[in-house]
């Protein structure tokens, strides 16, 4: 599948490799949440670290220089692919 692009949740992409936000999935709380974050579609993110026992995620927001943690039904919600455009 070289060439093509896959969409998927960002609990479902591999840790430390950076990704971009293509879309984020929730209604307009979720969305309000993650810009006041400062997570926008198309930043590119990389997943930090996810805690054994269904705690929060970690996300660092490589255009920001930011990290911050959050629930994983929000991050099931942000939409991701790598950043060049292979996972």
């Amino acid at each position: 599948m070289k060439g093509r692009t896959v969409m998927q949740s960002l609990l479902q992409a591999p840790q430390d490799i950076p990704l971009r936000i293509i879309d984020i999935a929730g209604g307009e709380g979720v969305r309000r949440r993650l810009f006041s974050l400062g997570f926008h579609i198309g930043d590119r993110i990389a997943l930090g670290g996810q805690s054994i026992l269904r705690g929060p995620v970690l996300i660092r927001n490589l255009d920001l220089g930011v990290t911050v943690a959050v629930g994983r039904g929000i991050a099931q919600k942000i939409m991701v692919e790598a950043a060049d455009g292979t996972i």
